[in-house]
């Protein structure tokens, strides 16, 4: 994992640099295109989660989209050595790389949404896998996959510190094609040491297609949409014993809410009569486990879009973040600070916050609120995250101000002339990675454990499409902006030169918009009703021993 970020947030970070510096585009495009890229690595995610859920299984997934994610970045070192980089060392601010063809760029772009496609596909499986490896109902192991996720996602921070340092520092310079080839290695590095583990491995079977069983609940609810509801829902159809109907999954109790769909599970003269038949038809009857499967999604849904603009905030770190610290001071002495670098900051922030609250904040709430509670809920902590982001955007617009302030008073007409230090920053980072442990890894924990047996890999592909959409919403909001603020020879919100605009206002943007996003999410989070299943079914976590053993992990 701490190989496969290297990559990752090694070329997605520096990618604003690549586009303006290398393929020439000014910033409002590059942030667009970055917002882009990284929109399509997450939106892939569905894509692994579908496949991995229904058919392949996530250790499968996992493996083929990692070969994918190394041969697109191969092809990408390979392009970018023979074409992009022309004359060799170009893509720094002093040196300007020589126009380039549309099969050049053509190719550039095949090959990095080739890497989104690999990447996509293996995030939420490897974050369910992960979780696959612990055994809930064992109280240590159960213990242990709580606090799995808080250091899956230090893990995925940690990967990226050397990438956001040392090879931020060499791209920075212009020696890119040296720092995809080292990325590159990395990955193949990562792919080998997974399939290295392999026989350790802990192997669910895939639980069948989703979107089958999806389309049978509303089928059979509206084929019923005149029949009777019954008093309770103990009238209601399931099947007996502890087999459930979703393979390996386990029975998940009735709940109120969303009635409509309860008519799939109304139990007719017509359904008896096929069943003494032997001709039960699943799209005429469904079971309350698979009625309510479809409803646990549809709760999921309201959560899930209250997060998306906290990702519009969380990818400013690798577009206009950048950009304004590319326009601040970055020399100390003679040593150049690559703006991409700034986010370790981040990262260590991300580090320290994980420690901060598994070891202070969450004992200490348990101790308030009752010996036996565990601190915070999913949904507590990521309105959290809501609020420190707000807090991470203001000192963002603060430190714009002062910047805009410096430039205009040293050299009105000069681009990138703030004596203003890039060090101002370091809060808005801090900001930003404190925000992530709440957010973020609440949401990794709060996605896996309430998506049922059937989609827990769905459940992640939620956290992770949360973010591309963030993204695309981001791309829409600088297009929207710089269309309305550029007119009248006004150079807008975000020109090509920042000392010009006023991207101060696009942050405090950001951070009203958040704000009445938190107002929504409370209403949310107060209506939200968690999934109650019964005990863990004896049939799920069944390995397939003709082709693996199952060893103690």
């Amino acid at each position: 994992m701490l190989l496969i970020t290297f990559y990752l947030f090694g070329f997605g970070v520096n990618l604003v640099l690549f586009l303006t510096r290398v393929l020439q585009q000014d910033n409002a495009d590059a942030a667009n295109n970055v917002s882009k890229w990284t929109g399509t690595v997450y939106i892939f995610s569905l894509v692994g989660a579908f496949l991995s859920d229904s058919y392949w299984g996530r250790y499968k997934t996992c493996a083929i989209f990692q070969v994918i994610f190394v041969i697109g970045l191969a092809l990408l070192s390979l392009s970018t050595y023979l074409f992009l980089v022309k004359p060799t060392g170009c893509g720094n601010e002093a040196l300007e790389c020589k126009t380039h063809s549309s099969v050049e760029i053509g190719l550039f772009y095949l090959s990095t949404y080739l890497v989104a496609l690999g990447n996509g596909g293996y995030q939420p499986n490897i974050a369910t896998f992960g979780a696959d490896q612990y055994d809930e109902e064992d109280p240590k192991e159960g213990h242990q996959k709580v606090a799995f996720f808080s250091y899956f996602y230090l893990a995925l921070n940690l990967g990226s510190l050397f990438s956001n340092t040392i090879l931020g520092y060499f791209e920075d310079e212009g020696m890119w094609a040296l720092g995809f080839w080292a990325s590159t290695g990395s990955a193949f590095l990562a792919l080998v040491l997974f399939l290295v583990g392999t026989p350790r491995y802990r192997h669910f079977k895939p639980s069948g297609n989703p979107l089958a069983r999806f389309c049978q609940v509303v089928v059979a609810a509206t084929k019923k949409w005149r029949a009777g509801m019954p008093e309770s829902g103990d009238d209601l159809y399931e099947v007996e014993g502890k087999e459930c109907v979703i393979s390996g999954g386990r029975k998940i109790f009735h709940t109120q809410g969303f009635k409509f769909l309860d008519r799939a599970a109304i139990i007719t003269s017509k359904d008896l009569a096929l069943q003494d038949d032997g001709r039960q038809n699943p799209w005429r009857l469904c079971t309350i486990t698979q009625v309510e499967e479809v409803k646990c999604i549809l709760r999921l849904l309201p959560i899930w879009l209250c997060t998306i603009l906290y990702s519009v905030i969380f990818t400013q770190m690798a577009s206009l973040f950048v950009e304004q610290g590319a326009a601040m001071k970055t020399t100390i002495g003679d040593f150049k600070i690559p703006p991409a670098s700034m986010s370790s900051f981040d990262i260590l922030s991300v580090a320290a916050f994980i420690f901060i609250y598994r070891r202070v904040l969450d004992p200490l709430v348990c101790r308030l609120k009752s010996i036996k509670s565990k601190g915070l809920t999913e949904l507590q902590r990521m309105g959290v995250g809501l609020i420190i982001a707000i807090m991470a955007m203001v000192s963002a617009g603060i430190v714009e101000i002062y910047r805009l302030k410096s430039a205009a008073k040293d050299c009105l007409n000069c681009e990138g002339s703030s004596t203003l230090s890039i060090f101002w920053q370091i809060p808005q980072y801090v900001f930003i990675g404190a925000s992530e442990v709440f957010m973020y890894v609440g949401q990794l924990e709060f996605f896996n454990g309430q998506a049922p047996d059937g989609l827990k890999s769905f459940g992640s592909a939620l956290f992770m499409t949360s973010i591309s959409l963030g993204n695309f919403v981001s791309s829409l909001l600088v297009s929207m902006v710089t269309k309305i603020s550029t007119k009248d020879n006004m150079p807008g919100w975000i020109p090509g030169n920042l000392d010009r605009g006023h991207l101060d206002r696009f942050f405090f943007l950001l951070a009203a918009l958040t704000t009445v996003d938190f107002l929504v999410y409370i209403a949310c989070a107060r209506l939200y009703k968690y999934i109650k299943m019964e005990g863990r079914d004896s049939n799920r976590g069944v390995i397939d021993h003709e082709k693996l053993e199952d060893f103690q992990v």
